[in-house]
């Protein structure tokens, strides 16, 4: 299955005519008669797919960053979530609890 044909794919618009003209031409009983060019429209959308991805998570830390400080000032706290449970006794104790819980059960499981 693929994803609509009519939205704009710039860089597979040439498999996608000839999966549309192999689907004009081709017999309706025979629905094998377009695979090959199927399979080259699934190939070119999994690339444009993965080229859209990395162009997303470009700089994905200073983002994430940025997101961090606005969300920090928002709310007026100083410290980011993450920062606050490595100073959390209470979170640092039942951490620790919960380890010692699942060494001590590994323990047991493979004894």
């Amino acid at each position: 299955m693929h994803p609509p044909l009519d939205r704009p794919h710039p860089m597979c618009q040439n498999q996608i005519d000839a999966l549309k003209t192999c689907h004009a031409t081709s017999s309706k009983l025979k629905f094998w008669a377009c695979n090959e060019v199927k399979f080259a429209v699934d190939r070119c959308f999994k690339a444009e797919k993965q080229e859209l991805m990395v162009s997303m998570n470009e700089n994905f830390e200073s983002k994430r960053k940025q997101e961090d400080d606005a969300l920090r000032d928002a709310i007026g706290h100083e410290k980011s979530f993450e920062e606050f449970l490595k100073t959390d006794k209470t979170y640092l104790k039942e951490m620790e609890k919960a380890k010692q819980s699942t060494k001590e059960y590994s323990e047991k499981a493979f004894a």
